[in-house]
């Protein structure tokens, strides 16, 4: 094992953050953090951000401690480390790879026999082409990436979370027109896709209820905890970053263009002004936690921005 970690010197979110990496593979280093643990929503292309809380934690566990300057010299001499100027064109490779080992894992974790593994990786490669098709700007693979990482991060802060869960993730916006049918047609493709898996017809079902249950609006009396997990990851994107919520919701704005902008408008305040009504958006005390306070701060300034009077042409 080759893990290093450099000081916590890098302030970020009232707090300072150290570089885990690892100078001989990528899952060596994914196997250590998890160890930690660390979410994998912490991994950024060549290392890991390590908040100072973790340090000694991590030194503990056989990680060596190092100048930042021998993270960088242990990186490039490796080949792992990530020029700046490569970063933004390695993203979308990295989530893809991402997406592919989870995929891989979760066949594992329901156990599907090896007799049907190529058809469990015919079908992982299908929902990734959908999540890819070009219509889409918000609920394309990004998305599923940052679904499927609320739900790993929600893992490590010591949620149970369901195979079940996961499955309905992969689904959960696998068809997407911008209808009002979108999540009543995903659940029909979950339930054509998987019938000939070998998984029980019970958890095919619970996988189409979970991913009806994701439509706007969709009451759910006493929904059990993997469906929780769901919800709760599915609008985690509400807590992200200011720029990145930015993003968002331009993403959302892009999909619904055929709608007028007054009309919009309307339309998208009433949706998020609804989420703000609540007592909370998030249902499990972990993801209240984690994402709450941010969530609300984001929604109250969209909601502001799009009460705003719109300026005369």
């Amino acid at each position: 094992m080759a893990i290093l970690i450099d000081p916590p010197q890098w302030p970020a979110h009232g707090t300072l953050w150290s570089h885990l990496v690892s100078d001989v593979s990528y899952e060596e280093l994914h196997e250590f953090a998890a160890r930690l643990p660390v979410p994998r929503r912490g991994f950024d292309l060549d290392h890991y951000d390590v908040p100072a809380s973790m340090q000694e934690r991590a030194i503990a566990l056989g990680a060596l401690p190092v100048s930042p300057k021998v993270i960088v010299d242990r990186l490039r001499d490796s080949g792992l480390r990530v020029r700046q100027r490569d970063r933004e064109a390695l993203r979308p490779v990295r989530r893809r790879e991402y997406l592919r080992d989870e995929w891989a894992r979760l066949r594992g974790l329901l156990a599907v026999p090896d007799r049907l593994g190529d058809a469990w990786q015919y079908l992982g490669d299908g929902l990734i082409a959908r999540w890819n098709e070009p219509h889409r700007r918000y609920h394309d693979e990004r998305h599923l990436e940052d679904v499927l990482l609320a739900l790993n991060q929600l893992g490590v802060r010591g949620e149970e979370i369901a195979p079940v869960t996961l499955l309905a993730a992969w689904f959960h916006d696998a068809v997407y027109a911008g209808s009002g049918s979108d999540e009543l047609d995903s659940a029909r493709l979950a339930r054509e896709s998987l019938g000939g898996l070998a998984l029980s017809d019970s958890l095919v079902t619970e996988v189409s209820d979970f991913i009806v249950a994701t439509t706007p609006g969709h009451a759910v009396q006493d929904p059990p905890a993997p469906l929780v997990h769901l919800l709760d990851a599915d609008l985690s994107i509400f807590a992200s970053p200011p720029w990145r919520y930015d993003e968002y919701a331009a993403a959302v704005r892009e999909e619904y263009a055929h709608v007028p902008e007054p009309d919009f408008r309307a339309g998208r305040a009433r949706i998020l002004s609804a989420y703000l009504a609540q007592p909370a958006i998030y249902r499990t005390p972990t993801a209240h936690q984690l994402w709450e306070a941010r969530a609300r701060a984001n929604l109250g300034r969209e909601v502001a921005l799009l009460t705003l009077e719109e300026p005369a042409r």
